[in-house]
């Protein structure tokens, strides 16, 4: 009887491990997801409050940007969402690798992006974001997003004609650290730096 009960609750824990992995898992998938939804919209500060408190931001080669009010400065710096403005990130393909008990992951995302304002300008373009995650306060956030843009073109030119060059800066908001690593989009290629070797 000894060794059934001992069997069972080795059972238990490992399903509730496997629980865990699950909700962690999920958990992750909806914060990027809505990560991509708030930048959508240009709701800055919803955006902002899915960073830890020290987390930190690099977009497009801009250098990065440390602390969640840093990320809210940043974020603001950005043109205003409204009329005539689209701004589709949507969040793809994820490869999530969890360590749930140190409630830490890294998470690399493919981003495929529509930007453009209504008589300016129009553009397609695909970014992947190599990120890792902490579990703070109960709940996870983002420890650091790093977005790295593999390439922007003209909606109406394609990238057969070629690529739009990154923008290295953002008027008024001058980053924390300079860039990770020094790149150029398409047509230059980049791999983004992978947080794993194999899954």
């Amino acid at each position: 009887m000894t060794d059934q009960i001992a069997a069972l609750t080795a059972r238990i824990e490992g399903l509730e491990k496997r629980a865990q992995a699950a909700e962690d898992y999920r958990d992750l998938v909806n914060l990027q997801g809505a990560y991509g939804y708030f930048v959508d919209k240009g709701l800055w500060d919803k955006a902002a409050e899915l960073f830890a408190r020290e987390g930190s931001l690099e977009i497009a080669g801009r250098g990065v940007y440390v602390g969640r009010e840093r990320v809210r400065e940043y974020l603001h710096r950005l043109p205003p969402y409204g009329y005539g403005v689209i701004y589709n990130h949507m969040q793809l393909q994820p490869v999530l690798h969890i360590d749930c008990e140190a409630g830490t992951a890294k998470g690399r995302w493919r981003t495929l992006m529509m930007v453009g304002a209504l008589g300016k300008e129009g553009r397609w373009g695909e970014a992947t974001y190599e990120n890792s995650y902490v579990r703070e306060d109960g709940k996870w956030r983002i420890a650091s997003l790093h977005g790295i843009v593999n390439f922007y073109s003209e909606y109406d030119e394609g990238w057969h004609r070629g690529g739009v060059p990154l923008l290295r800066s953002v008027e008024g908001a001058q980053p924390d650290r300079p860039p990770s690593f020094e790149y150029e989009a398409y047509p230059e290629p980049v791999i983004a730096p992978f947080h794993y070797d194999k899954v």
